[in-house]
């Protein structure tokens, strides 16, 4: 009989392209992979790895034996799900996805949520970009995902996958405190050319969508300095070097020395919850995704109450 978890091992090489990229995934070592697939050689009597160079590729009886993998887990998962969905109960691990500010905004009341009303529920929360969420969500890899788009600059979500609005996220101007606009009540985009712009880094959905929005106002982008976390952000804005485009639920901690104008036109990303349709029968993806609506919910009255 075929070993689950060696054809799981399989199917990451598979997928990933690599031992070391697929032992990532898995949250294994590379030996660990290498001795699965090992065992699964003998265990079917065929060649499933040949060396490469430095790494290793599938040969054609791998090739085929990761195809009736994907069918396995698949089903494995639906059963799983079917059977969890009889018991009703909250109960498990989710292994789900977030993106920065979400892990930090949202995440931590939802979690605390959870564990109070369901203690048999195991999370495990890993900080991701939203494009390597929603694509380790499609193949298994986390049950459950955080992901951003931007209104203008919308995000395509797989077939397979159902996905619940959290919350419209506004993005605002920050502004060295003695800038000329600073104060005033909003500023129009295109009021900011010529000005000097921080940003996230390059290949982030933020930089990409900073890059494209102000290209879009006739703006080019003089970008002089780039760090992923909105606070860090802030701080430089304080130090008078550049302005940004900050959203709300990135803006916990504002310092000193800054301004803070509305935009026009006004400027939103959309946060979305993200899950593979067939595992929607389970309860404890049911349940996350109600806490994680709950915990948006909490901060949007915050941003009405400020």
């Amino acid at each position: 009989m075929l070993d689950l978890n060696r054809l799981k091992a399989l199917h990451a090489v598979h997928v990933y392209g690599s031992v070391g990229a697929a032992a990532d995934a898995l949250m294994v070592t590379p030996s660990a992979v290498s001795q699965q697939i090992a065992k699964l050689e003998r265990e079917t009597g065929a060649r499933l790895v040949e060396r490469n160079g430095r790494g290793v590729r599938l040969t054609d009886a791998a090739g085929l034996l990761a195809d009736h993998a994907e069918r396995i887990l698949a089903l494995v998962e639906t059963a799983e799900a079917d059977f969890e969905a009889l018991r009703g109960q909250v109960v498990g691990r989710l292994n789900i996805g977030a993106f920065a500010t979400a892990t930090r905004g949202l995440m931590p009341h939802a979690m605390v949520s959870l564990r109070r009303r369901h203690p048999d529920l195991y999370i495990q929360l890993n900080e991701r970009e939203p494009e390597r969420v929603v694509r380790e969500v499609a193949r298994g890899e986390l049950d459950l995902g955080v992901i951003q788009d931007w209104m203008n600059r919308p995000m395509a979500i797989p077939d397979g996958l159902s996905r619940a609005t959290l919350l419209d996220d506004v993005a605002d101007v920050v502004l060295p405190a003695d800038h000329p606009l600073a104060g005033r009540e909003e500023v129009e985009l295109a009021a900011l050319h010529g000005e000097r712009w921080i940003s996230s880094t390059p290949g982030t959905v933020c930089h990409d969508w900073l890059v494209f929005t102000l290209r879009s106002a006739q703006l080019e982008p003089e970008i002089s300095c780039m760090a992923d976390e909105y606070p860090t952000q802030l701080a430089l804005v304080a130090a008078g070097l550049g302005c940004a485009i900050v959203p709300r639920l990135g803006r916990d901690c504002v310092p000193d020395g800054v301004s803070i104008v509305q935009l026009r036109p006004v400027q939103t990303r959309r946060i979305y919850a993200v899950w593979r349709t067939d595992a929607a029968r389970r309860p404890a993806i049911r349940a996350t995704v109600e806490a994680i609506v709950e915990s948006s919910r909490r901060q949007e009255t915050v941003w009405a109450l400020n």
